[in-house]
C-alpha cells in the first residue's frame, strides 16, 4: 500500500472512531444511520478520488474527481452537523443528498469498481439524507 493510500486510510480510521464515541455518547438516535451513511459515503469519495488520480485517462475522470471532493466534503459537514445537533441539520443534509446524488449519476458513468462502490456509497447517503431531512 503506498503512502497517501496509508495516510487516507489512517485518516478514514480515526474519522470512524472519532464519531463512533459521538454517537454512542451524544447523537440523539434519529441521527444515527444517517452519520453512519455520509461517514461511509465519505471514506468511498476518498477511495475514488485517490483512484480516480491513477486512472490512465485523468482528464476524463474529472468530473468524478471534483464531485468526489464535494461530496465527501458535504457528506462530513453533514455528519458534524448532526453530531452536533445542529438547527441547520435538515438543511444541510437535504444539500448532502443533493450533491451525493451527483456525484453517484457521475461515478455510475464510470466501470471502474471504485467508481461503482462509490455510486452505491453515494445512493445510500443520498437516501438516508433525504430521509433525515424531511422527517425533522
Amino acid at each position: 500500500m503506498d503512502a497517501p493510500r496509508r495516510q487516507l486510510r489512517r485518516f478514514s480510521l480515526i474519522f470512524r472512531a472519532t464519531y463512533q464515541e459521538i454517537l454512542m455518547n451524544h447523537t440523539p438516535n434519529q441521527y444515527v444511520s444517517c452519520i453512519e451513511a455520509c461517514q461511509s459515503c465519505a471514506t468511498a469519495c476518498h477511495q475514488c478520488f485517490a483512484a480516480c488520480l491513477k486512472e490512465d485517462d485523468v482528464k476524463m475522470m474529472a468530473r468524478c474527481i471534483a464531485l468526489d471532493v464535494d461530496c465527501a466534503a458535504a457528506c462530513s459537514f453533514a455528519a458534524d452537523a448532526m453530531a452536533r445537533n445542529s438547527e441547520h441539520a435538515a438543511a444541510i443534509c437535504a444539500l448532502c443528498a443533493q450533491i451525493c446524488k451527483a456525484c453517484a449519476d457521475e461515478c455510475a458513468r464510470h466501470e471502474a469498481d471504485h467508481c461503482k462502490a462509490c455510486a452505491q456509497a453515494c445512493l445510500k447517503c443520498a437516501q438516508e439524507c433525504d430521509a433525515m431531512a424531511r422527517a425533522a
